[in-house]
């Protein structure tokens, strides 16, 4: 792909997923507050309360200047709730013509289904876009999200990376 499109607004049933606002980085803070304990220490909230609700602002204003897709917010219908984000990211193991689909929501909002329907939102796009293959890592340990990506067509490619302590990070991948 020439020009990398950039991921808007997309809406379902019950999500509507947008650019981020600064106004929101509480919420994105909660999700560093909730992570599992398996997950490394620096995707969590540090001994020095980092990131602050101020970091992440700071991260909402840079992202837009970001090449790439984009991660968007993912907020339910009727109740302007944001409840975490969903999207692309071109970073790690990705290239430009190949993101990584990311996505990660409060623990309020698990079981509901909804990772699976702004996934598929964001996957849908992605193939009407040109992109002909996403890629997404997930821990080892992660049934919940590796059920979700499953559902969204991807398969466990064979490559794993080495345990860091906190268990293996599985590559999948989706082919249009």
């Amino acid at each position: 792909m020439s020009l990398v499109p950039v991921l808007d607004t997309l809406e379902t049933d019950r999500l509507i997923l947008r650019r981020s606002r600064v106004g929101e980085a509480a919420t994105y803070r909660q999700l560093w507050t909730e992570r599992d304990l398996r997950v490394p220490p620096h995707r969590r909230i540090d001994s020095q309360g980092r990131p602050t609700v101020e970091d992440i602002a700071a991260q909402i204003r840079a992202a837009r200047a970001e090449p790439g897709p984009g991660i968007l917010a993912v907020e339910r219908k009727g109740t302007a709730d944001v409840i975490g984000y969903c999207g692309l990211t071109i970073h790690g193991n990705g290239s430009p013509d190949e993101p990584e689909l990311a996505y990660e929501l409060l623990r309020a909002a698990h079981g509901c289904g909804y990772a699976t329907e702004a996934g598929r939102a964001v996957v849908t796009w992605a193939t009407e876009a040109g992109y002909r293959r996403l890629w997404a890592g997930v821990w080892d340990w992660n049934v919940a999200s590796r059920r979700v990506l499953a559902k969204l067509g991807f398969r466990e490619a064979g490559r794993v990376g080495p345990d860091s302590g906190y268990g293996h990070n599985l590559l999948t991948v989706r082919e249009s």
